[in-house]
């Protein structure tokens, strides 16, 4: 029986502007889409990405943050022009949005002033909101997407201005990276010997070997303290025995 494939789209825009809470409001639209595609954990390259001309002006403030004027957008297609290949696009898809609230916000405004069946995203898509999740993960922590950037160790040196494609990117890793843990550990294929290591090797194709470095005994003390720690946070944990 062949497993459903997961096709989940990191996605992210840039708008004329905000108002003084940082959600959107009815003078301010989308100038910018970026959606990269995610099916099983891997990237299909099969990415949507646009610009859009608002008629109307982009905010100071804005511009400062993504750098798109008003000039670049002068010729561009308003959202009405690609609303149905952009509804096609994430049709019952997973969306990965870093503060969904803002971008859910502007996306089913732009909707609302169309003659299309569907208002709202929700009722063609799902969302996971990566800035609430990392704010479990990280309770008290910036969660920024440029500070999970860093504590991931992602590389965002290219991102000087924000970019609707470049921020999907950079989130679409970030969200990989926050749910790693998640994966199964399915070492073996059961319509193989478990012991046939070979063919473990041949499954995991991207798999690297170094040198083992055992831990000393200072490590491991401190590995015993953190166990010792994450039991009495979580009032479980798998890897820690009481002796």
């Amino acid at each position: 029986m062949k497993k459903n494939k997961i096709r989940q789209i990191a996605l992210d825009t840039e708008t004329t502007g905000i108002n003084n809470k940082g959600i959107f409001y009815e003078q301010h639209r989308i100038i910018e889409i970026g959606a990269i595609e995610i099916i099983d954990r891997d990237f299909t390259g099969n990415n949507f990405h646009t610009y859009i001309q608002p008629n109307r002006s982009v905010d100071p403030k804005a511009f400062s943050v993504h750098g798109i004027s008003d000039k670049f957008l002068k010729n561009k297609p308003i959202f009405n022009e690609i609303a149905v290949d952009f509804l096609n696009y994430i049709n019952g898809a997973e969306l990965i949005i870093h503060n969904a609230t803002f971008d859910i916000g502007f996306i089913n405004y732009e909707l609302s002033m169309l003659n299309l069946q569907i208002k709202n995203i929700l009722s063609c898509s799902t969302v996971i909101d990566t800035l609430l999740l990392s704010r479990k993960i990280f309770p008290g922590k910036k969660n920024t997407l440029d500070s999970l950037c860093s504590r991931y160790f992602i590389k965002n040196y290219e991102r000087n201005l924000h970019s609707a494609l470049l921020d999907a990117q950079l989130l679409a890793k970030v969200y990989l990276a926050m749910t790693s843990f998640q994966e199964s550990i399915d070492f073996f294929d059961d319509t193989k010997e478990k012991d046939d290591f070979s063919f473990f090797i041949k499954k995991k194709k991207n798999l690297h070997f170094s040198k083992i470095r055992w831990a000393s005994a200072g490590e491991k003390k401190l590995h015993k303290s953190y166990l010792k720690y994450m039991m009495k946070k979580n009032k479980k944990c798998l890897w820690y025995i009481n002796e």
